[in-house]
């Protein structure tokens, strides 16, 4: 058992920022990115005896990580809370965002979960073939779905609620 959590916190390690970063796409509220961080590693752990490694120990991350924020971000869009910000980016403290990037990071996150997805793993510079294996549709709807993305994206307003 000790090996097991050994082999767990090694992996979590390397593994820390691919992990954060998903989450961090999925919302603004630190305490919220780090109930969803948690969530990610009870969802890896819990998963580590059924991964089989068809796949990259990365992809397999990358979709227990995205699967379980899009299933968190459902469940709070179904329940409509008000959030609470204490407008500290603890994540980012030590870099400074950029305008274009704040613009970019708003317009991002008002796209639909599985959109957002596509984005945050594109921007992460993983291949369409990757991409797909992660997401599980075919390279080529990946590559359409970036193109509509990209569309929407430029047609966005800023005033405009979230959609």
């Amino acid at each position: 058992m000790k090996q097991d959590e050994q082999q767990f916190a090694d992996l979590v390690r390397r593994n820390r920022s691919t992990i954060y970063t998903v989450c961090y796409m999925f919302s603004k509220d630190n305490d919220e990115v780090a109930d969803m961080f948690q969530e990610v590693l009870i969802k890896l752990w819990n998963g580590m005896e059924s991964f089989n490694g068809r796949s990259d120990i990365k992809t397999w991350i990358y979709r227990v990580s995205l699967n379980t924020c899009i299933t968190i971000d459902n469940r709070k869009r179904r329940h409509n809370k008000a959030r609470l910000s204490m407008d500290i980016d603890y994540f980012n403290s030590r870099e400074v965002k950029s305008e274009q990037a704040q613009f970019l990071h708003r317009r991002i996150c008002r796209l639909q979960p599985l959109d957002r997805a596509i984005v945050l793993l594109w921007l992460e510079d993983i291949s369409y073939d990757e991409i797909a294996a992660i997401i599980g549709i075919t390279a080529k709807n990946v590559s359409v779905r970036l193109v509509r993305i990209r569309e929407q994206l430029k047609r966005m307003n800023d005033n405009s609620e979230t959609i």
